[in-house]
């Protein structure tokens, strides 16, 4: 399993996406104000994302 960086795109939970921000031990902290439909899904700024639970789509931007 590849730990995702500051910086890098992920994709967890039915195909949301967003940038990590911040690396846990055990998780990331996601900003997904990222995805162009962000407004449209009503969720907060940020979110906290397993390590175990995502997969790297892009590496640091």
């Amino acid at each position: 399993m590849k730990i995702a960086q500051v910086g890098n795109v992920i994709e967890f939970k039915d195909g949301l996406q967003g940038i990590v921000e911040k690396v846990n031990e055990n998780s990331v902290i996601v900003d997904l104000t990222y995805m162009d439909n962000y407004r449209e899904l009503e969720l907060e700024h940020k979110t906290v994302v397993n390590h175990k639970n995502y997969i790297i789509i892009a590496e640091q931007i």
